[in-house]
């Protein structure tokens, strides 16, 4: 990522051969491996790894990969079972590879001789993160850094006197957090083109991303809320008249609509980083983004200090979800020092380490954490936060969980960035895509 928020590779690496090594008293210290991506709250678990090595003796070393190549990496490496990774952080969407395929360590025995009880954690966490086969107690990992979709907005330029006279004027209502998807694009569009402080800006930074997941975790937050569905709820695999409902149609239209309207030139591919950039730089009005950049937000010099709010995404007329973002932390079924690892999951998994994870900047889904009286308002983005986590839905986490992302992928953009076709054709020939991919998987 080109973000200055987000850690490099590099910068990983430096920072994690900086570190010194504690050797226990009966000189069996052990070094592990964490494979994460590289991102801003890799950085804070570095930092919280300290207390663990103090305590345990073991050093801990990381490998930590962009997010636009990490899928790609850390997949690899599982599949040709190498031994680079003991503990991996794994994206919500590798649970059901992870498991089927053998490259994680079930945790259900260990979890239940060390009194880890997924009771303890936010129930979107748990099925999100480590679940398979969904909604069956059989865990994989333990979740670990809860994270979600949502906006940021510049709360100082919404709040000036002349353009709430003026967007009262044109809208008849306040200039304010918007309370549906439409008013979102309102918003946008008002925004667009405009000239702040003799800078022309523009409405929103969305996700157009096409190479890895981009899009697709952008579109989902208005297909959801429209009335997509990825399959029938009594029939599994049965997709066609789910993803290709009249509303799920009209989610991917107005996706485009508020793409064509709102957003700057030159932002027909853009994820994470790029969104973050164009807010940051006072570029854009509102931004698109997963929840991990707030405590970022808040320390800019720039648009932090109160100068930006938080909202969870706005509900369209078939409800108000979100798309599930975050990731659980397995032990890695090649690895050699799996005893060790499982000592890190252990003592990552107490209250006082996941109180510390959130006070570090990570984002902790342990309800000892985010349910305690004071937690909503220590720190002016945990209200959006517990709202947005409470909305949550998913991408598939099948297997095939790549083979059905890929023509999404193509297909979204194709329609929503390129023009090409129209909404209908675009989530029927991904109903025939996905098909082809349950069959070929034998599902159907």
């Amino acid at each position: 990522m080109r973000s200055n928020l987000m850690m490099t590779a590099a910068a990983g690496a430096i920072l994690a051969t900086g570190m010194t090594t504690a050797v226990v008293a009966d000189g069996h210290a052990t070094d592990l491996t964490l494979c994460w991506a590289a991102w801003d709250p890799a950085n804070s678990l570095i930092e919280l790894s300290k207390d663990f090595e103090e305590q345990s003796g073991h050093t801990m070393n990381f490998e930590f990969v962009p997010w636009t190549s990490f899928a790609d990496r850390m997949l690899n490496e599982l599949n040709s079972r190498g031994q680079l990774c003991d503990l991996m952080i794994g994206d919500s969407q590798w649970i059901g590879g992870g498991a089927e395929n053998g490259h994680y360590v079930k945790l259900n025995d260990f979890f239940d001789a060390n009194g880890i009880s997924m009771d303890d954690f936010l129930p979107a966490t748990v099925t999100g993160y480590a679940e398979w086969p969904k909604n069956t107690p059989n865990y994989y990992a333990l979740p670990a850094y809860a994270d979600v979709v949502g906006w940021t907005y510049r709360k100082d330029w919404f709040e000036r006197p002349e353009l709430q006279a003026e967007f009262m004027d044109t809208f008849g209502r306040v200039l304010d957090v918007p309370a549906s998807l439409a008013e979102l694009k309102d918003i946008a569009e008002f925004f667009q083109g405009r000239d702040i402080d003799g800078t022309m800006v523009y409405g929103a930074a969305i996700y157009t991303e096409r190479g890895s997941e981009g899009i697709t975790m952008g579109v989902t937050n208005a297909l959801y809320n429209y009335g997509f569905q990825y399959q029938n709820p009594d029939q599994p695999y049965d997709i066609e008249g789910f993803v290709n409902s009249a509303g799920a149609v009209e989610g991917l239209q107005f996706y485009k609509d508020l793409y064509d309207v709102g957003t700057p030139p030159g932002s027909s591919n853009w994820y994470m980083g790029e969104n973050i950039d164009a807010y940051r730089s006072g570029q854009v009005a509102m931004q698109m983004n997963f929840a991990f950049i707030w405590p970022g937000v808040e320390a800019d010099e720039n648009v932090g200090g109160g100068n930006s709010g938080y909202f969870a995404n706005p509900p369209g007329p078939a409800g108000q979800f979100a798309q599930l973002g975050g990731q659980g932390i397995s032990v890695v079924a090649y690895s050699e020092k799996q005893d060790a690892a499982l000592e890190y999951i252990q003592w990552f998994a107490q209250p006082e380490v996941q109180q510390r994870w959130w006070d570090l900047g990570g984002a902790s889904a342990l309800r000892a954490v985010v349910e305690q009286p004071d937690f909503a308002t220590s720190q002016p983005y945990a209200q959006t936060f517990l709202d947005s986590m409470a909305i949550v839905k998913d991408f598939w986490a099948e297997p095939a969980y790549a083979d059905l992302l890929i023509p999404m992928q193509e297909r979204m953009h194709n329609f929503v960035i390129a023009g090409e076709g129209t909404a209908q054709e675009a989530l029927d020939g991904l109903v025939r895509d996905w098909i082809e991919v349950f069959e070929d998987e034998g599902k159907i």
